[in-house]
């Protein structure tokens, strides 16, 4: 099973290669693998429409195992926009297929390990993973610890407030 990290990854990488072409045509709405499945439907004859699905679908196991094609649920896609938030990317329309319009304004995370550097910012590691950046010059009242309960927000003009354990939240970038 691939990875949501490696899904990611790899959405990531061809956004970057096709990022000219991408902006010229959009993407199809239906991988071709897929729609092959669907046009199926169309052929009347009984024979020939399961010998259509059954050539179809064989392309689509083969998609699938090489890695050509991959599918992902609603909440993959879902922890897929988790996993991106904070980060400074083109739209990943692919990902809001059948959501609601709404977007994502916070997220709540769980501290991993935080420090601070010489100058007194702090340095905050999730439990995903995610490595966030303080950029201001707030200090909070109490020093963050490993379990403690961060909700990152977005704010003004695409910075992000981070609060630890409901404290006034400092201004944070996220580096990975």
């Amino acid at each position: 099973m691939v990875s949501i990290r490696n899904t990611f990854a790899g959405a990531l990488l061809a956004l970057a290669a096709g990022g000219a072409a991408m902006a010229a045509k959009p993407p199809p709405t239906t991988a071709p693998a897929v729609q092959a499945v669907v046009d199926c439907r169309k052929i009347e004859d009984g024979a020939q429409r399961l010998a259509c699905y059954d050539a179809a679908t064989d392309a689509l196991t083969k998609a699938a195992t090489s890695g050509d094609l991959v599918t992902l649920d609603r909440q993959q896609r879902r922890t897929v926009r988790k996993q991106a938030f904070g980060f400074t990317l083109p739209a990943l329309a692919m990902f809001d297929v059948g959501e609601k319009s709404e977007t994502m304004d916070s997220i709540d995370e769980t501290l991993a390990s935080a420090r601070q550097d010489a100058q007194g910012k702090w340095t905050f590691v999730m439990q995903d993973g995610a490595i966030w950046r303080q950029i201001d010059d707030e200090f909070l009242s109490h020093d963050p610890h490993p379990g403690s309960a961060i909700v990152i927000s977005k704010a003004l003009m695409g910075s992000f407030m981070l609060s630890v354990d409901k404290q006034p939240g400092v201004r944070a970038h996220r580096d990975n």
